[in-house]
Formats: C-alpha cells, sequence, structure tokens
C-alpha cells in the first residue's frame, strides 16, 4: 500500500509539472502574438496604440514576464509574488532578479532599529578598516567619527534600495483625455558608479506620450531619483527609468535623455574635467517616428 501511494503521489506530481510546462508554453506563444495584454492597464483593440505600432523590444529578464513567474513556479516551486505594477516580481523595483539580492533589498526595508544600527556598526568598522589600509590614523581627531558618518552617508546614497514602485507611485495613475507629449526637463540626479563606487551627477529628461492615462508629474522625478539613488550604470540607469514608466502607464511612447559627468573619468582614469557622457533610450513612437524623436529632441535641449 504503501508503495502504490509513493507511486501515485509521484505520478500527480510528474502531471502538475507537465501542466506547468504547457501552460509556458501557451503563454509564451501568446506573447509572441501580442495578444497577451499587460495586468496593470485594461485597453481595448482600438484604445491601444499597440495595435498601430512595431511592438517594443523585449527588454525584460525572463523572470519577469509570464512565462518567467511559470518556469519560477516550477523550479524553485515559490508562490508567486504579488506586483500591481509588473517592474518585478516583488514589489521592488527592476532590476534585482537574484534571489540574494531581493532577499538583501527586502531585508534592509523592513529591519528593525536595533538591526539598523548593527548594518551601520558594522558598516563603520570597515571604513575604519579602508582608513588604516590607505595609512591613515583612524584614531585623529579628523576621523574619529568619518567611518560612523560615511556609513550613513553610503545608506542616503544608496535609498533607493529601500523604496519600491508601489511607494513611488503611490495611485497618482490618472485617466485623462490627453494625447500629447509630456515632458520634465533637466531633472538633477545623483548617483554611484558601480565600477569604482565614484559619484556621477547630471540631468535626466523624461517625456511620454499618454494613451489617455497620465502620471502626476513629481513622480516623473521621483522614478528618477530612485533609480539613481543605487549603484549604476548610466546606460542602466536611462533604460531603467523608460522601462518602469513606460509599464506603469502603457503610453504611446516614452523618451527619456540624460547627460551626467563621471568623476571615475575626472578624478581618476583619463582625468577628464569637463567631459559629458550622454544617453538616451525610446520606446513606441519615440523609437518608430523620427519625427516625433525630432522633437522631443529638440524641445528637451
Amino acid at each position: 500500500m504503501d508503495s502504490s501511494h509513493q507511486i501515485s503521489n509521484e505520478t500527480t506530481q510528474l502531471q502538475q509539472q507537465q501542466q506547468l510546462l504547457a501552460d509556458a508554453a501557451s503563454v509564451k506563444n501568446e506573447l509572441q502574438l501580442g495578444v497577451t495584454s499587460s495586468p496593470s492597464v485594461t485597453t481595448t483593440a482600438t484604445d491601444s496604440p499597440l495595435s498601430t505600432r512595431p511592438q517594443s523590444p523585449s527588454i525584460f529578464h525572463p523572470s519577469m514576464n509570464a512565462v518567467g513567474q511559470q518556469i519560477q513556479k516550477l523550479e524553485h516551486t515559490q508562490k508567486p509574488l504579488h506586483k500591481p505594477y509588473p517592474i518585478d516580481l516583488n514589489g521592488f523595483s527592476w532590476p534585482k532578479f537574484r534571489l540574494d539580492m531581493r532577499i538583501g533589498t527586502e531585508k534592509r526595508r523592513s529591519e528593525t532599529a536595533e538591526e539598523k544600527q548593527a548594518r551601520l556598526d558594522k558598516m563603520s568598522d570597515a571604513v575604519r578598516t579602508l582608513l588604516e589600509c590607505i595609512g591613515e590614523d583612524a584614531d585623529r581627531e579628523g576621523l574619529l567619527k568619518t567611518p560612523e558618518r560615511y556609513a550613513k552617508a553610503l545608506m542616503f546614497f544608496t535609498k533607493g534600495y529601500e523604496e519600491s514602485m508601489n511607494d513611488v507611485v503611490n495611485d497618482a495613475l490618472f485617466d485623462e483625455d490627453h494625447e500629447e507629449m509630456v515632458i520634465v526637463r533637466d531633472i538633477d540626479i545623483f548617483s554611484l558608479c558601480e565600477h569604482h563606487l565614484v559619484p556621477f551627477c547630471g540631468k535626466v529628461s523624461i517625456g511620454y506620450i499618454p494613451n489617455r492615462r497620465v502620471l502626476g508629474l513629481s513622480k516623473l522625478a521621483r522614478i528618477a531619483e530612485m533609480f539613481s539613488r543605487r549603484l549604476q550604470v548610466q546606460e542602466r540607469l536611462t533604460k531603467q527609468i523608460a522601462v518602469a514608466l513606460n509599464e506603469i502607464l502603457q503610453p504611446q511612447g516614452v523618451a527619456v535623455v540624460m547627460e551626467a559627468s563621471h568623476q571615475c573619468m575626472v578624478m581618476r582614469g583619463v582625468q577628464k574635467p569637463g567631459s559629458k557622457t550622454i544617453t538616451s533610450f525610446m520606446l513606441g513612437q519615440f523609437r518608430s517616428d523620427p519625427k516625433t524623436r525630432e522633437e522631443f529632441l529638440s524641445l528637451v535641449k
């Protein structure tokens, strides 16, 4: 009896796995045909600009889409996490696909006052070690509190890891009969280069063409702030802002242009003060229509 019961359980598990794979394949086919829509926005075929322009390239990690969720359930047997906005699976902000990264940021956000202090103490000890390694006296008057100061500063510089898209958007989505370009330009951004942990700073201009839904103007700046307050590279930062806005609003198009100065090129390396790096990322009509793109670029100059 025990053997028969075990065989029955194994058969049931195999059938469940086969069904998950079949569901994943079915969803993949739907996505390829362009019939699967975002869960965050309900539109009709006549309302959606997706019916009249080429699909934007797939730029999310596979775990972000419906197929990835099905495969994740099969591979990790984890309950899928709620995500009102399709930015990532845990309610935080793309990209944090690796499980250890998700755990780390969730722990940082939910830790108690005692745990937060323990984190600062650990970071302070590490900074003191760095001071000693560069040949400084960590006990001299000017450096006594530097380890603690720097630990707190670094937590502020990277506070974007503690913020979720739900917090930033905060229901500031509004139905509005407006389908012309919306631009917020010259938003100041400050970030840390993930390669050298030195600052880069500059300005970003964000534009989108609504599809009868708009986002509170301050939220554009808040989205830029959230993504910039992390360890970054400018190329990814530009892309993240555009992708997040596109996923939240499902507009007719999104455009982001960023210009920044990188201290890793100024203070070290090639040491070229005054050099600027410009990156852009376009989706929808900004990508497919040269005139729309040209209009945006002329307005943000």
